[in-house]
């Protein structure tokens, strides 16, 4: 069995800890509890080269208040970096510890999660913006902790990009 180790980035009240309750165990809380350190959960996922183990380490949010603690990432296989969709100043943040974490890690497989696409009606992240990430070859997925869309490709697919065929 291969065991990869994936962090969840981005800043505080995104819904890093939403994604992953949705993903591991299929569950949505509208209670917000707020991640200290770090939280590991696991999962086992069929990829196109067989079963993985994705360790998830869902750390706490990169703010004004609290920088990640880049240690944590030592390991990492990849990464979610999760933006809100209705906030752009978690976008903006999300752009910037993209920076960060490739110059700790150097280039390993990351998708951005732009969470919350349930809330289309307060959604600020217009399709240019994305063609432009895209272009720049991330790899862009509107997701939602509460309806599920789009939790369990997101992992699925940074899984089949960290263990080739």
């Amino acid at each position: 069995m291969i065991l990869k180790k994936i962090c969840m980035l981005g800043a505080t009240s995104v819904g890093k800890t939403s994604l992953v309750a949705r993903f591991v165990q299929s569950l949505f809380s509208e209670e917000y509890l707020t991640t200290v350190g770090v939280k590991i959960d696991k999962k086992v996922v069929a990829t196109e080269s067989g079963q993985v183990t994705l360790m998830v380490w869902d750390l706490a949010g990169d703010d004004d208040f609290q920088k990640l603690q880049m240690t944590y990432l030592r390991g990492a296989a990849g990464y979610l970096l999760v933006a809100d969709g209705t906030r752009p100043a978690s976008v903006r943040r999300a752009i910037e510890l993209q920076g960060r974490v490739q110059a700790a890690l150097g280039t390993v497989p990351f998708i951005l999660a732009l969470n919350k696409a349930d809330l289309s009606d307060q959604w600020a992240v217009s399709e240019l913006q994305m063609a432009q990430w895209a272009s720049q070859g991330w790899t862009i997925r509107k997701t939602s902790a509460r309806t599920g869309q789009g939790v369990e490709e997101s992992f699925r697919e940074l899984a089949n990009k960290m263990v080739p065929i």
